[in-house]
């Protein structure tokens, strides 16, 4: 089967390699999926590139945590899947860290074994790449709004960026009721993003304390929820545009630090600040539920073949993306 491989020891795009392996075959309890689709995220660039949380990959790794294919044999004991089901893979397989991409092989290739249990069926209004993009973004979308200070009708979220997991959380945020603000660099994102219902946006290269533009559209309030995908580089802006009793969900790690990372803001607010890793299955259950009921359609700025994986990569790193990059596969 063909696959791709990030190389051992792997610090740029010149070790990702395309190759050649054996099909593997489901094991008691497993079933076997042949891979449809497998979208990308900050994370994958940042294996590739050697800068992951533990370092270069230590062997050679099949990339992407985020896949959807189809059942096409299952061993012995399996009782939720058959034969042709549409499913996605969950982002970790077991307990974490044991996430595909790294540390586990992920979905990169034409065929792969999952336990059952790490394996959600797909909703019928879903293609294979639509379902691609939910394993890391969506589900970490849904742990930020749904768990820890759980997202109630007419409050306000702010998102960071128009990437995937921002897009998500606005799309969320919609279903469920609030008014979201949402931040770019770009006007022309912008203006996509109100399209998809955000309502305020904020350029921050226009302005740069957009903590007291969140203010300011506030009323002097602040956001209930922040869902803080910029890291520590931003963090001292969320910690002033929170509101009180309100929460931020710290994800991402696309900043250096810029100024006082000390919390003592959220003290006087009451506010919290919560550490999202993704989420377990539990949390993309919930996920799917709402995204069935509603027939919710996630968001792909581009997708590319199997071919064009490479290509693909460098696309997302050059932040051109609006929402998600998908390779069919």
């Amino acid at each position: 089967m063909k696959i791709y491989t990030v190389a051992k020891g792997s610090t740029s795009f010149d070790g990702l390699k395309r190759g050649e392996r054996d099909e593997p075959k489901p094991g008691a309890g497993q079933a076997l999926v042949r891979m449809r689709a497998a979208s990308l995220n900050f994370r994958d660039l940042a294996i590739v590139s050697g800068k992951y949380i533990r370092g270069p990959v230590t062997q050679d790794t099949i990339p992407l945590s985020d896949g959807a294919g189809e059942v096409v044999a299952v061993g012995a004991g399996v009782r939720t899947l058959k034969v042709g089901d549409r499913v996605v893979a969950t982002f970790t397989q077991g307990r974490p860290p044991d996430a595909l991409g790294s540390p586990l092989d992920g979905v990169l290739t034409e065929f792969a074994a999952f336990d059952e249990d790490g394996l959600l069926k797909i909703p019928p209004h879903m293609s294979f790449e639509e379902a691609s993009t939910l394993p890391c973004a969506g589900v970490t979308a849904w742990n930020a709004l749904m768990h820890g200070k759980t997202l109630r009708a007419g409050e306000t979220v702010l998102t960071l960026g128009t990437g995937g997991v921002s897009i998500v959380t606005l799309q969320l945020a919609k279903i469920a009721g609030a008014r979201v603000i949402i931040t770019s660099s770009s006007d022309e994102k912008l203006e996509r993003a109100r399209k998809l219902g955000a309502d305020e946006t904020i350029n921050y290269k226009q302005h740069p304390d957009w903590e007291k533009k969140v203010l300011e559209l506030t009323g002097g309030q602040g956001a209930d929820h922040v869902v803080e995908l910029g890291g520590v580089g931003t963090l001292p802006h969320s910690y002033q545009a929170v509101g009180f009793g309100g929460e931020i969900a710290l994800i991402g790690v696309m900043t250096r630090p810029d100024g006082d990372l000390s919390p003592y803001p959220l003290m006087f607010k009451g506010a919290t600040l919560r550490g999202i890793f993704v989420g377990a299955r539990e949390h993309f259950e919930g996920l799917m539920r709402a995204v069935g009921v509603n027939e919710l359609k996630p968001v792909i700025d581009r997708t590319f073949t199997f071919d064009q994986a490479v290509e693909a990569f460098k696309y997302l790193k050059s932040a051109q993306h609006f929402g998600k990059v998908v390779i069919k596969i």
